[in-house]
């Protein structure tokens, strides 16, 4: 049987799969191309991850095609409940990339407090000349400890989010329209760990007592951060977005910031990927990431890894 990862697939997948007799094509298949690519090729199995998408159109003209397979959490990519009505499997891997995905929002956070992406793009131009007018312009940061971190979302990730920040001594709550409470364990080197029960909120209280604002929550029709969310926040608040593009309504971001309402902001997903807008790439109080959540070699091999497993249980 033939597996296409069309966006990749790590090599301890592509081993696993090699293993069990599959055989792994990974060449990158323009969309345009891929229906007759797929059928020429006698491919049961499609691995995508969020650039290829897998519409209506694709599952028609692909009769053969028994897994349509999803590298990472969301599958907005993919038109999930037609393909199973007709037929196909649909996997992904939930679990995964919550934990780089994590590290990154806490990346952009402690940058954002030091005011490091602003700090790196300036001291190579005028770090030799205006050493002291930049040492004042950034000697004014924050601690993250003791401060109060907003999870929307909390999910997985949201739960990743809120282990590393109990761990650093930050107060977390939360707000999810389908989680009422969740437990927490805050797992230490040594094989020691602490549980942190957290009842979730309804939003608008987590915005309005948040200090810094994570999100982690699905596509969604409309934005979940607007103007009328923005006024609900604290003055000077944190936000970082690394779940969807789209969640956050950037024309409303800008302004926020210039207003003064939002002291930064960490993107790595955007509304227009990808190209993403001028006036967020070029705004230097906003942080930027293109889309690597989920981008580190632990989570790839964990992601390929159980798509391999997953695909071997079904077709096996």
């Amino acid at each position: 049987m033939k597996v296409l990862a069309n966006d990749g697939v790590s090599q301890s997948g592509i081993t696993a799969l090699e293993n069990a007799g599959f055989e792994v094509l990974t060449t990158t298949v323009a969309q345009e191309q891929l229906i007759n690519y797929i059928n020429e090729n006698d491919i049961d199995v499609l691995l995508v991850r969020s650039a290829t998408k897998v519409r209506k159109d694709l599952i028609d003209a692909c009769a053969n095609l028994k897994i349509i397979g999803r590298g990472g959490v969301g599958m907005d990519n993919i038109d999930v409940e037609y393909a199973r009505g007709k037929g196909k499997h649909v996997i992904n891997t939930p679990a995964a990339s919550s934990q780089s995905v994590a590290e990154l929002v806490f990346a952009h956070l402690f940058g954002g407090v030091r005011f490091l992406h602003d700090s790196n793009r300036n001291m190579p131009l005028d770090g030799d000349t205006k050493f002291k007018a930049l040492k004042k312009n950034y000697a004014k940061g924050v601690e993250l400890r003791g401060k109060t971190l907003g999870i929307i979302g909390f999910g997985r990730i949201g739960r990743e989010v809120a282990k590393i920040a109990l761990g650093i001594g930050m107060k977390v709550i939360a707000s999810d329209k389908f989680v009422g409470k969740a437990n927490v364990k805050v797992e230490f080197y040594n094989g020691q760990f602490i549980n942190v029960e957290i009842e979730t909120e309804p939003m608008k209280d987590v915005l309005q007592h948040a200090d810094f604002i994570t999100l982690h929550v699905p596509a969604q029709k409309e934005y979940v951060i607007g103007d009328k969310q923005f006024n609900l926040m604290k003055d000077g608040v944190g936000i970082v977005n690394a779940a969807r593009g789209g969640v956050i309504d950037e024309v409303a971001l800008v302004k926020a910031i210039e207003s003064g309402k939002v002291a930064f902001a960490g993107l790595d997903t955007f509304e227009e990927e990808p190209t993403p807008a001028v006036q967020v790439l070029m705004n230097g109080r906003i942080s930027l990431t293109p889309h690597i959540g989920a981008a580190t070699n632990e989570a790839q091999d964990r992601i390929g890894t159980e798509l391999a497993d997953q695909i071997i249980s079904i077709l096996n």
